[in-house]
């Protein structure tokens, strides 16, 4: 099966939304051949995302490939890009032929700006569940990892991104090859934190 996930770069974007779904992708993509993972943003300069990790995307939006997943990070940036109507424009238009249409964190809002996730039940960071309560735009569900509307899936804040790639792989593939994906990348996050060993 032929499948290309795009995952949209821009400044400020928080390092794990987009690295954590990238290393789950990329991993998935060791096994299976018809599968690639490319980065995107307005330009192929480097990105400097919100901790100070640079990043050069593989792709500017004018020469993006079809994509079939398109993953949305968040980040302090996201509320600066909410108001470029470039940037918008192409998600609304590259998600119209996307099979899934994803985000992690604040990336909800972007795609709830730029109309893939308008009027649909979306997720974001806890720390801004309410701003985009408020926008009146979609309907925010607080206190999931991640949740589906239709072909949109929403993650909630930074590590969430991980676990929302890992179930679309099942959606995409089956169960046991996210099950194998997850053993490969020793993803078990149960305790979720152990102070004392």
């Amino acid at each position: 099966m032929s499948l290309t996930i795009g995952i949209l770069l821009f400044d400020d974007a928080e390092e794990l939304d987009f690295a954590g779904p990238w290393e789950v992708f990329a991993a998935a993509a060791q096994e299976q051949e018809e599968m690639r993972v490319v980065t995107l943003a307005e330009s192929t300069e480097p990105i400097r995302c919100a901790k100070g990790m640079r990043v050069l995307p593989d792709h500017s939006l004018e020469d993006a490939p079809a994509l079939d997943v398109l993953l949305v990070p968040g980040g302090m940036g996201t509320r600066r890009e909410a108001k470029n109507r470039e940037l918008l424009g192409w998600i609304a238009e590259a998600a119209a032929s996307c099979r899934w249409v994803t985000s992690v964190c604040t990336g909800a809002y972007l795609l709830v700006e730029a109309g893939p996730a308008a009027g649909k039940r979306v997720t974001t960071h806890w720390g801004f569940v309410e701003r985009l309560r408020e926008s009146g735009k979609a309907t925010v569900v607080e206190d999931m990892r991640f949740v589906r509307d239709g072909n949109v899936v929403t993650a909630a804040g930074v590590s969430a991104g991980i676990d929302m790639a890992l179930w679309l792989l099942g959606q995409i593939f089956d169960p046991g090859f996210a099950r194998k994906v997850q053993h490969y990348i020793e993803y078990y996050p149960a305790p979720p934190y152990t102070a004392e060993i």
